[in-house]
């Protein structure tokens, strides 16, 4: 429910039938892990950022085009994570309303309250680079605490708990956290980062030793603090990591 549709175009004509997009986009300030909500015109329904595929592009290029049209950027850390089909997933009521909330009228047989199947994509970003822009459907696209999200429209709720689950599944294999941190930082606010997302306290010297030992972290200097005794090195990423 996120591309405008056209009074002529009520059957989605360049659109692939029955299947939609829907991104989790993290960011990380402040000890928070934030995600990108809309709010629609005049409804008062927040959801996760999504679209369609067009005939002629190819899916991940969607996903990548969606992504860079709600937040400004390019080239983000971008994963398919899983495909949302169930049945009870399509609530006709509330797309209709989304459509009246925008001045539209539509007839019960147009595209867009038809059901969808879901691929669902996470994004991780820099918050500092991010510049959110809503929709054509939206009055806001913002960021949200992930602890304290307003209510979400369909299975929106479920798609950014699979998201979560994915993200701390994965966050030492694939050491996908990093693309939340800005250039440089701190061993403790790579440790916050670490923490928000799998929700629970980690201990600092063995938290240490475990990420030095991966190869993966280049010490480049320390941070000021006005007390050189005290400040903490900064790292970044090594470029093979």
């Amino acid at each position: 429910m996120h591309e405008p549709p056209h009074p002529e175009n009520p059957n989605g004509k360049g659109f692939l039938p029955g299947l939609a997009m829907d991104a989790v986009i993290f960011g990380f300030h402040q000890n928070q892990l934030k995600i990108l909500l809309l709010e629609y015109h005049n409804t008062g329904l927040f959801a996760l950022p999504g679209g369609f595929i067009k005939d002629d592009e190819n899916l991940n290029e969607a996903a990548d085009r969606m992504v860079t049209e709600r937040t400004g950027l390019k080239e983000v850390y971008l994963e398919q994570f899983y495909v949302f089909g169930n049945r009870d997933r399509h609530h006709k009521d509330t797309l209709r309303t989304i459509l009246k909330g925008n001045g539209l009228t539509v007839t019960d047989d147009h595209w867009l309250l038809r059901r969808f199947v879901s691929v669902g994509y996470y994004a991780l970003i820099d918050f500092t680079k991010a510049v959110p822009i809503p929709d054509a459907f939206s009055d806001s696209c913002d960021w949200y605490d992930l602890g304290s999200l307003p209510p979400l429209i369909l299975d929106h709720r479920h798609i950014v708990a699979k998201a979560l689950e994915t993200l701390q599944t994965h966050l030492d294999r694939k050491l996908i956290g990093f693309n939340l941190l800005p250039e440089t930082f701190t061993m403790g606010e790579l440790q916050n980062l670490y923490e928000t997302i799998l929700g629970h306290k980690l201990h600092r010297t063995g938290f240490q030793r475990k990420m030095l030992s991966l190869g993966v972290l280049e010490r480049i200097a320390k941070k000021w603090t006005g007390g050189a005794h005290k400040a903490p090195y900064l790292y970044r990423f090594s470029a093979g990591s």
